[in-house]
């Protein structure tokens, strides 16, 4: 799978102001909308009867650390079946900053999809989307580069703000993140994404919701419901879960 917009590639040779303006250039050629060939109702880790069409094939997006270098894993998944999973070692060029994620870890995860033989239909990165301060996180930025639906999930909120408390939600709650003053170039109280909820325990401990994203080419209300259909029980979205497996697999033959 080759970039389509190359332009857009995350250069970590770029000073941080340069690396800042080209995040505003991808959030401007990002697509929030349901722009994917594919029905929602058919992304599923089952085989029910009810689904009437053929599972997109969905990636999910990990990676694993070998001091300065990344192993960058994609899992390809139709339905609950894994059918193609590739990786690539790289170097990191950059520490992690705050907001530049992408630039750090962007240029490994293009070297693993330049291996994939089949193109998804929708990718899952474990990382934001437009929930990030220039509305251009891992998963918008290399949606752009690959004009693919994609979704960023992340663990932990990285600005603007939820509507309600988090703490303590039963499993299948969600809540709007909203864009705040830490948010560039978005309108005060805009939707951004979700704080969903996608398992929980009766007792202790509590699980902390996941921050959904658009990336590209996805909605706000559709990256959490393609994400409510991919946790099969789990919090994390299964395809991102088999990837992280695989990372770790792969990096074990290279220690």
């Amino acid at each position: 799978m080759r970039p389509a917009n190359p332009e857009f590639l995350p250069d970590p040779a770029l000073d941080r102001g340069e690396m800042e303006d080209l995040q505003f250039e991808v959030a401007d050629a990002a697509d929030w909308t349901d722009a994917f060939d594919f029905d929602p109702a058919n992304v599923s880790l089952g085989t029910e009867a009810s689904l009437t069409g053929e599972r997109p094939l969905v990636a999910g997006v990990d990676q694993a650390f070998l001091g300065e270098e990344a192993v960058s894993a994609i899992v390809l998944m139709r339905g609950g079946e894994v059918v193609e999973r590739v990786h690539a070692v790289t170097d990191l060029d950059i520490p992690y900053i705050p907001g530049l994620l992408s630039f750090r870890e962007g240029g490994p995860i293009v070297a693993a999809f330049e291996q994939l033989s089949s193109d998804p239909d929708l990718v899952v990165f474990d990382g934001s989307g437009r929930i990030h301060f220039r509305q251009a996180g891992l998963a918008t930025h290399l949606g752009v580069v690959f004009d693919v639906p994609s979704v960023g999930v992340a663990k932990n909120l990285l600005c603007g703000r939820t509507a309600e408390d988090v703490d303590g939600r039963p499993e299948g709650w969600r809540t709007d993140v909203v864009a705040d003053s830490s948010v560039e170039n978005a309108a005060p109280e805009d939707r951004i994404g979700h704080a969903y909820q996608s398992r929980q325990y009766d007792s202790e401990p509590i699980i902390n919701p996941l921050y959904v994203s658009p990336g590209h080419r996805v909605s706000v209300p559709t990256a959490t419901e393609l994400v409510s259909r991919l946790c099969g029980g789990y919090k994390l979205p299964e395809p991102t879960r088999e990837a992280d497996a695989y990372a770790d697999e792969a990096k074990g033959e290279y220690a």
